[in-house]
């Protein structure tokens, strides 16, 4: 049987800032992926946006993350020449009782350490926006855009040019936990052993704890699926920011609503909402939902023209919350919660998962070192 000191299961965003992280201390780092490539899941099916760590409760894993990764994610991506822009976005009101709620927003954020929000009238939101309608809005100049493409590969050249590497096409069926050592099953039969693993399988990542003999139960949470569909406007962006809405938690329980977002090529897109599916390949847009969208996005935006919103894509949220619940925290469980010498789950890693992804790299390998 073959040995390796860690194997970090899936290769999306943040299985590669781990592997990276790990393959950087020195340690022997093999990436197994299901898939054919990189970031085919959740990391190649979202905004694109560098969140700021506004929304978060103070002294979550994800507002502690998101604030941290923020920083390391946009350092990163100078040092390496990774496309993104720091174009900053509008969290709008369009009635008095959202514009009250803009100030507890500024609160919660300042709470997690994010200062540079600033309140706007609804003429300085407009001067800088001029087709947005609003009463009053919050401007976050530390929100960007990435390449969350250009990002993967440039971790993927960091773990191969610190030796480590990805096999592709290598699904698992199960694993053994030791006492020594985990010694993971391949569906082809194939066996590997390893001092640590950590599982970063997204979407999978329930089901894949589920079937590793020697971890109680009890430490892996239900999946769910909250599909989130996007919709592109045909022609350009009459915005050059991110605009969103202010969050309605009563309606909003799984998201933030649909907000604009432009990606680097100048593209607008509109997204996501929630869906609650029962399967994670459950990927197709279904052009009717465009009608909701049309009324949410001409809230702020009156001047949408009819028959602009064309169906984009879908990504799936990796909820550990059912629906109508509220959103639960990143949840990255080691031995010091589970006991399983060498194991660390990750689950739930939702949005700020991208942005937060440098540091959760860290954070991981910070456990597997202590």
């Amino acid at each position: 049987m073959d040995k390796v000191d860690c194997v970090v299961i899936g290769a999306g965003v943040v299985g590669l800032a781990v592997a990276r992280a790990l393959a950087l201390q020195g340690r022997e780092v093999m990436v197994l992926e299901a898939a054919n490539a990189i970031g085919t899941g959740t990391s190649s099916r979202n905004s694109e946006v560098i969140h700021a760590g506004i929304y978060y409760p103070q002294g979550s894993l994800k507002a502690l993350l998101c604030v941290q990764g923020k920083q390391l994610l946009y350092d990163y991506c100078v040092q390496r020449g990774v496309g993104h822009q720091r174009c900053g976005k509008l969290i709008v009101a369009t009635s008095e009782a959202q514009a009250a709620e803009l100030r507890r927003i500024m609160a919660k954020a300042a709470a997690n350490g994010v200062n540079d929000l600033v309140l706007l009238t609804r003429e300085q939101a407009t001067a800088m926006e001029p087709q947005l309608a609003c009463v009053a809005a919050v401007h976050s100049p530390s929100t960007g855009i990435v390449d969350s493409h250009a990002l993967m590969l440039a971790l993927q050249g960091d773990l191969e040019h610190a030796g480590g590497f990805v096999v592709f096409n290598s699904p698992l069926a199960q694993a053994q936990c030791g006492q020594g050592a985990i010694t993971l099953v391949a569906q082809d039969g194939t066996e590997l052993e390893a001092t640590s693993v950590v599982n970063a399988a997204g979407l999978q990542a329930p089901a894949l704890a589920a079937h590793f003999a020697g971890l109680d139960p009890a430490f892996v949470p239900p999946a769910y699926y909250a599909k989130g569909n996007y919709f592109t406007l045909s022609g350009r962006s009459p915005f050059s920011r991110l605009i969103y809405p202010v969050p309605e938690p009563a309606a909003h329980l799984a998201g933030l609503g649909v907000h604009l977002t432009i990606d680097l090529g100048g593209q607008a897109k509109f997204g996501p909402d929630v869906q609650w599916v029962d399967s994670p390949d459950d990927l197709l847009v279904d052009p009717s939902r465009a009608e909701a969208f049309y009324a949410e996005v001409r809230k702020y935006w009156p001047a949408l023209p009819d028959g602009a919103l064309l169906p984009g894509y879908a990504g799936i949220r990796p909820k550990i919350q059912p629906p109508g619940a509220p959103a639960r925290d990143f949840v990255i469980e080691g031995p010091r919660t589970h006991g399983v010498p060498g194991l660390v789950n990750l689950f739930g890693i939702e949005s700020p998962g991208l942005t937060s992804s440098l540091a959760i790299g860290s954070h991981v390998a910070s456990m597997l070192r202590a």
